[in-house]
């Protein structure tokens, strides 16, 4: 009965766009008062090269029934190649569904309207007018998965044979990252839980509506299981009771302890040395404590990291972030994501947790600050806006970068110059 219904549906939604499509080329033909006969054969005329396109096995069907006049005007137009509207826009006159209203994720290539960055719009060799075929379309933009997957020892069946099995190439309704649909669901559909060797692999642990990627890289990986490649050593040595209740506890999924206090039953010393200096990064602090920056089981990035530092650093100083994408000159750390070159993630004796004191000192690590001005600075010179404080790298230059050359503070030596020696103020 599912299948007659799903049937039914079909063929009534082949019917409505069959009868627009052929409403649509009996109101071009009457616009353009195009010669009887004419809709597509007329414009062959000239463009004798798209007979050649039509022998192709993927015909797109505007151009199969020589209705040309759909997407294009015949006489003049705003848009390149005579379109009748922008690229995106002559595609969803016909393909309205292509993005749900209220979609939660859309492909960036769809939602700026550039179609014709996946399909040809006339004809292809591939199927729904695919430039390329599989993953060696999706490999185009992204070079870096595609890179990644190459390389792995272990990828997943559903990758190698194609990216469309878990995704959606235009939008997804419900879920994040184009998922067809959310990421149990999505699992459990190919990996079958109630199996014996199922919960053998999770220590016989409840994890059946766990979510998979919280361990699994979903498209592969170095290791075994494809289980990320950077794995918290008690995940790795399959001691899961380390941190959570036994397998046959009555609630077998919760941490013996919360928070911080979890993670000091291994890692004491440094949790200890951490809360020993004068100033501790705030999300140490809060319920979550290590966990806000770390994943407890596994992960891409090194140190189990939830994301890039960048990206995750990021994502609490949100003015930096902001900073950055007006700045002329960017401090080369700060470029490569690598804020832990000048602050300690942890804690610190130093303001803005830095390894050392914001001085010369710390600068000295990668600068040769002794050939790098005449100026004077140092402890002994002090800075005459401030008496307090000593004329340091940062009194002329901001660590994190700004839109003037150099990292200075004024587009112009002489305006940061003036700000000190007043005399010479004109």
């Amino acid at each position: 009965m599912h299948a007659y219904r799903t049937y039914l549906y079909t063929f009534c939604a082949v019917l409505v766009i069959l009868g627009a499509s052929f409403a649509l080329a009996q109101d071009n033909a009457l616009k353009f008062k195009l010669k009887p006969d004419a809709t597509g054969k007329l414009c062959f005329n000239c463009h004798a090269a798209f007979k050649e396109k039509m022998s192709k096995p993927f015909v797109h069907t505007p151009l199969k029934k020589g209705e040309c006049t759909g997407c294009h005007n015949p006489h003049t137009s705003t848009h390149g190649k005579l379109l009748s509207a922008d690229n995106g826009g002559v595609c969803y006159r016909c393909h309205t569904t292509v993005v749900p209203s209220g979609a939660k994720s859309v492909h960036k290539v769809v939602g700026e309207g550039s179609c014709m960055k996946c399909h040809d719009p006339h004809s292809a060799p591939n199927k729904e007018n695919l430039l390329k075929g599989g993953n060696e379309l999706c490999f185009e933009c992204h070079k870096e998965m595609g890179a990644t997957l190459s390389k792995v020892k272990y990828r997943h069946m559903p990758v190698a044979q194609g990216c469309l099995n878990c995704h959606d190439p235009h939008a997804s309704a419900k879920n994040p990252y184009l998922l067809k649909s959310d990421i149990i669901p999505l699992c459990v559909g190919c990996h079958k839980t109630d199996r014996p060797m199922f919960a053998k692999k999770h220590m016989n642990y409840p994890v059946a509506n766990a979510r998979c990627t919280g361990c699994h890289d979903p498209h592969g990986s170095d290791n075994p299981g494809i289980l990320y490649n950077t794995v918290h050593k008690p995940v790795a040595t399959r001691m899961c009771n380390q941190c959570h209740e036994e397998a046959t506890s009555p609630n077998p999924l919760a941490t013996k302890k919360t928070g911080t206090d979890l993670c000091r039953g291994c890692h004491n010393d440094m949790v200890n040395t951490t809360f020993g200096l004068n100033r501790v990064h705030g999300p140490l602090l809060s319920k979550q404590g290590l966990l806000s920056c770390h994943n407890p089981h596994a992960g891409k990035q090194k140190g189990i990291l939830r994301q890039p530092m960048a990206v995750l650093c990021n994502s609490c100083h949100v003015d930096n972030m902001k900073r950055q994408e007006k700045v002329a000159s960017t401090h080369e750390p700060v470029k490569n994501g690598q804020c832990t070159a000048c602050h300690d993630p942890h804690s610190s004796n130093y303001l803005f947790l830095t390894k050392k004191s914001l001085d010369i000192e710390l600068c000295a690590d990668c600068h040769d600050w002794a050939h790098h001005s005449t100026h004077p600075i140092g402890e002994k010179f002090r800075d005459p806006r401030n008496k307090n404080i000593p004329i340091l790298c940062v009194s002329c230059h901001d660590a994190h970068g700004t839109e003037f050359k150099k990292m200075l503070y004024y587009p112009k030596t002489s305006d940061l110059c003036v700000q000190c020696h007043e005399q010479y103020k004109r």
